[in-house]
């Protein structure tokens, strides 16, 4: 443990961190039949939450700030997880800045070091779920004039005896009030995610982000519906303007009601790829979901062999994508919270005054209605929604020109698009990667205290930490910007190519791996169960 003069000043928050609401760990083995209880409550609890919509809240007049990224965000616009799991991965990215950086002065492979860091990023996330939610609902979350009404009168009535100074009128009031409610609903998921993590199986925000992007793309799939005109674009029309949404619906719409006559022209073209949910999506849709199967189960493994009971041998893998995918959870997060400030800052009348940021053409500029970018630096990073976003309008300018977000743009500003969104991506990916395995005890020395603490060694080398290391030194670097790099290019891949149900390319690969490592968990469980002597390798005891 650190020296008493070398501590951390987070230790100074650690009363008050230690007294917010959290779940304990449980003490001793907990059955495989229980985790897959509480996962399959939390699954559904999940889902009743995002259908209890903000009390009080004008939903005819909200506007998304997170709809680019609402697949993974794990939320629903105009519910109680209007945030999702927003702060939760903003708060993740501001602890892991400041350790990496070193900043903060805490060695996450001390016991005592590490339950600080957990406690200051609960607090981290508290602040980061009003930082989100006090810009939202006082610029564009608007409260209904019925729910403002009767909380002025009610406001008013208190006033009156004395008890209450009425300030702001019953909109502040009402506007607090749904604060109130982001917050409960944000701290919830963050207790949620705490359960399935200690008793459950896996993680409770991948578990939360697969079930919205599966949602997604069944929805996609198989939706009878038409498509109907959104705001401020122009109603559809030609051979598929009452087509289904859904790609099997749509394809089997076509075959028998639409000629080949009436086809001829943009009518392929716009089955094939253009939004939504177009057959070149389907296919890519496919392609990756192929591709993460793959590379999910492509690993090195080093042997091992136990010091004392001869001939019990085992591998430690080293997965391809080593890092799982929660660096590109990271690049999304820190991407949406751009999206929502640089919205903020060109829309908002308080915010448009801050110097040099403010209603600032370089950061980017917003159509009226709209909350995605036409230019400036938010375009440059905003998502990619399939060929028809990028591909055809820089063959021709023309099939973009109905979009305020595709119009005015001339062909090597698609292509600068293309470019940045995918450096953003690879880079970004890489860079947490590095931090997120020194932050979970996956890196070289970590590891090799884990072999060495479980009885095993690498046969043909001395059974120490420090030789281990070195072993690990040789393989888990590389493989860790492989890893980032990798999952960067997948999802950027699959946003190029666009997915069923608009997904976007990072829901489809959380999804995907998710999953696959969700049922190689369900494996290891179950392994666990029939062999208890597995569980301490693992660190689990009783």
């Amino acid at each position: 443990m650190a020296d008493e003069e070398k501590k951390s000043l987070l230790y100074k928050l650690k009363p008050f961190t230690d007294r917010l609401p959290a779940i304990t760990k449980p003490e001793g083995h907990v059955h495989f039949r229980t985790k897959m209880l509480w996962v399959i409550l939390i699954l559904f609890l999940y889902f009743v939450m995002t259908n209890v919509y903000i009390y009080g809240l004008d939903l005819s007049t909200k506007i998304d700030l997170f709809q680019q990224y609402r697949a993974i965000i794990a939320g629903a616009s105009g519910s109680i997880l209007q945030l999702g799991i927003g702060p939760i991965v903003t708060g993740s990215i501001v602890m892991q800045l400041f350790t990496g950086a070193k900043i903060i002065n805490l060695n996450l492979q001390d016991d005592e070091d590490k339950a600080v860091y957990q406690s200051t990023q609960k607090f981290v996330v508290i602040i980061m779920i009003f930082v989100e939610a006090i810009p939202q609902v006082f610029g564009y979350l608007d409260p209904s004039p019925a729910f403002v009404t009767n909380i002025g009168q009610a406001a008013n009535n208190v006033s009156l005896l004395g008890i209450y100074p009425l300030y702001g009128g019953g909109r502040t009031i009402a506007q607090i009030i749904i604060i109130a409610q982001l917050f409960i609903g944000s701290y919830l998921i963050f207790l949620m995610d705490e359960i399935v993590s200690k008793w459950g199986i896996g993680s409770g925000i991948s578990l939360f982000i697969a079930a919205g992007v599966s949602q997604q793309i069944f929805t996609g799939l198989f939706n009878p519906s038409p498509l109907a005109a959104t705001p401020g674009s122009p109603a559809p029309t030609g051979p598929l303007a009452l087509a289904p949404v859904g790609t099997i619906p749509k394809i089997i719409y076509v075959l028998f009601h639409v000629s080949a006559g009436q086809m001829s022209g943009s009518g392929f073209e716009s089955l094939m790829l253009g939004n939504p949910n177009s057959v070149v999506a389907l296919a890519g849709t496919v392609a990756i979901f192929l591709i993460v199967a793959w590379t999910e189960s492509t690993r090195i493994e080093l042997p091992l062999a136990h010091e004392t009971a001869k001939g019990a041998r085992g591998r430690y893998p080293i997965k391809l994508i080593y890092a799982s995918n929660i660096p590109v959870i990271l690049v999304a997060a820190l991407l949406a919270n751009v999206s929502m400030f640089s919205y903020l800052l060109w829309t908002n009348p308080t915010m448009q005054k801050i110097p040099l940021i403010g209603h600032q053409v370089l950061l980017g500029t917003y159509s009226a209605g709209s909350t995605l970018p036409t230019s400036g630096m938010a375009w440059y990073v905003s998502n990619i929604n399939g060929l028809s976003d990028w591909l055809l309008p820089m063959i021709n300018p023309a099939y973009g020109a109905s979009s305020p977000q595709l119009a005015n743009h001339v062909p090597y500003q698609f292509a600068l698009w293309v470019i940045a969104f995918t450096l953003v991506y690879v880079i970004g990916s890489i860079i947490f990667a590095r931090f997120w395995i020194e932050t979970t005890n996956m890196g070289p020395a970590a590891v090799a205290e884990q072999i060495e603490g479980s009885g095993m060694q690498i046969p043909g080398f001395r059974r120490d930490p420090r030789v281990m290391k070195r072993v690990l030194e040789r393989y888990i670097p590389s493989v860790t910007i492989l890893s980032g790099a990798l999952v960067g290019f997948l999802a950027v891949g699959a946003d190029l190519i666009g997915t069923v149900g608009n997904a976007t390319g990072v829901g489809l690969l959380l999804a995907t791996g998710i999953m696959i490592q969700f049922y190689d968990a369900i494996g290891q469980e179950q392994m666990m169960e029939m062999h208890p002597v597995l569980r301490q390798f693992f660190g689990e005891s009783g």
